[in-house]
């Protein structure tokens, strides 16, 4: 009966070992909103505490040369989604639908029916799939609702448009309207040059935080999920203008800047401290990471999960009281959010697994946000239809030797004149203007010696000339909205 009972217990244990080894792995992404290069802690970020982030980077890996797809919200999220290239991608630009106001809520250009996403590629390999945080790719009313292209679950904003306000009427949740305890704000409304009474920026604020609302949200999720594996993508609002963010995280940066109220004279809402509300706004978006990982301790999922934290480009331009230079939000980079110079490209991103993904790696592997389809696909071993990444998994894993290359990066964006970006191994090409001079010249810079672009060498190698042009060429396909064609117009 001993001997019976002692067998039993071993088959047991061996069993619960190998299930335990045999698991899927969880899977969370993070994705910040304008969150520049040197944003973080452990990219070198002096101004701004962003404690979480850099354990996670401390823990895991860093990569140094990492990219958007994109440089704004919108074709970022698609190429993300879909690992097309812009290109290649069926969403390009920032295609605004509807108004600010809830009643015009028409959000933007939608993903079409029956496009293939990371969230379709996860269900299929046997995952619960959410999406907490901004879409950005169209309403529930049409073909980009989220529920219809592999998440099982969303909450959040759908239109951008309204994620320019953190203290919306409203979010939504599987197609339904959540009202939140905000009154309706203006909040591209400017107050007068003169006005210092604290009351009237007062109106800027509410009494729910979108962001805090997301993260409960996805810490119930987490909960309600921890049986089985799950997938996780958070694109967060931070710091994505407005400057709002609670009163007690914006007192924990008042008195260390030197600051003036900022009245809306360049769209976005008011604020008395601009500067402490910014470095706020990223410093309660890390506490709120914060809380996801002490919740994946607390249910035993620490071991058992990947987190990835990137961000969807670059630094916000110069407007909406954000002030970038000051806080050196691309690191010395060139270029802000729209351009396709490396501020406003290049992105952080960090990635943590333990006992998979050794701690304290930097990698300067030449990697992009669409790479995550063949990433996902290789971990999970589902086959992905054919897309313009490459699997960083090898990377992640510590097998460098098993890690394949882009032979290029190819980049396009119809917005802000008309721009086109090659890399090759450490060769950049860069065209502007293309929309008022179709036969724009190549800029050409050695990122390994000038990673700040403020050397054009053109001149000196019209061997790559000929080689950027023949990608440009070869990579780019004619769009659907003619507003987006700039490179062969027929019209």
């Amino acid at each position: 009966m001993r001997y019976t009972t002692l067998l039993l217990l071993f088959m047991c244990s061996v069993g619960a070992l190998y299930a335990q080894k045999s698991k899927k792995p969880n899977v969370i992404y993070i994705y910040a909103d304008d969150l520049g290069y040197g944003e973080l802690g452990c990219y070198g970020q002096k101004k701004i505490r962003t404690p979480n982030l850099d354990q996670i980077a401390s823990e895991g890996i860093r990569f140094t040369q990492h990219y958007t797809g994109a440089p704004v919200c919108a074709p970022a999220r698609a190429m993300l989604m879909t690992g097309k290239h812009s290109g290649h991608s069926y969403i390009r630009g920032n295609y605004e639908l509807g108004g600010f106001e809830d009643h015009k809520e028409g959000g933007q250009m939608p993903l079409p029916e029956g496009v293939f996403t990371i969230a379709d590629l996860m269900k299929k390999a046997g995952y619960a799939t959410a999406a907490i945080g901004k879409w950005g790719l169209g309403m529930s009313n049409t073909t980009g609702d989220p529920n219809k292209h592999g998440f099982d679950y969303f909450y959040g904003y759908l239109d951008q448009k309204q994620a320019h306000n953190f203290y919306p009427t409203h979010l939504w949740e599987n197609g339904k309207w959540d009202t939140l305890r905000n009154a309706y704000i203006k909040v591209h409304e400017a107050l007068p040059k003169d006005e210092n009474n604290p009351q009237a920026f007062e109106k800027f604020k509410g009494k729910d935080y979108s962001l805090t609302k997301m993260a409960e949200k996805t810490l119930a999720y987490i909960r309600a999920h921890k049986n089985e594996p799950f997938f996780l993508y958070l694109p967060y609002t931070g710091p994505h203008l407005s400057l709002q963010a609670p009163d007690e995280a914006v007192k924990e940066y008042i008195g260390q800047f030197e600051e003036q109220p900022y009245r809306g004279e360049k769209g976005y809402a008011s604020t008395l401290y601009p500067r402490s509300t910014y470095a706020a706004m990223i410093s309660y978006m890390d506490k709120q990471v914060g809380r996801i990982m002490a919740l994946l301790k607390e249910l035993n999922l620490d071991e058992n999960t990947l987190i990835m934290f990137s961000s969807d480009n670059g630094a916000t331009f110069d407007t909406g009281g954000a002030d970038t230079n000051f806080f050196d939000s691309v690191a010395g980079l060139r270029g802000r959010k729209q351009d396709l110079y490396e501020g406003g490209i290049r992105e952080p991103f960090i990635a943590r697994w333990p006992k998979k993904i050794k701690a304290g790696q930097t990698s300067d592997l030449i990697s992009i946000q669409y790479d995550l389809m063949e990433t996902l696909a290789e971990l999970t071993g589902t086959k992905a239809p054919s897309n313009d990444g490459i699997s960083f998994l090898p990377t992640l894993l510590g097998k460098p030797q098993q890690q394949k290359q882009h032979p290029y990066l190819y980049f396009e964006f119809p917005e802000k004149g008309g721009q086109v970006a090659v890399r090759i191994g450490n060769w950049k090409g860069v065209k502007s203007n293309m929309k008022k001079d179709k036969e724009a010249r190549w800029e050409i810079y050695n990122l390994q010696t000038d990673q700040k672009e403020t050397t054009d060498i053109a001149s000196q190698h019209p061997e790559l000339v000929k080689q950027f042009e023949a990608i440009l060429k070869k990579e780019h396909q004619p769009s659907h909205i003619r507003d987006w064609e700039f490179i062969d117009p027929k019209f």
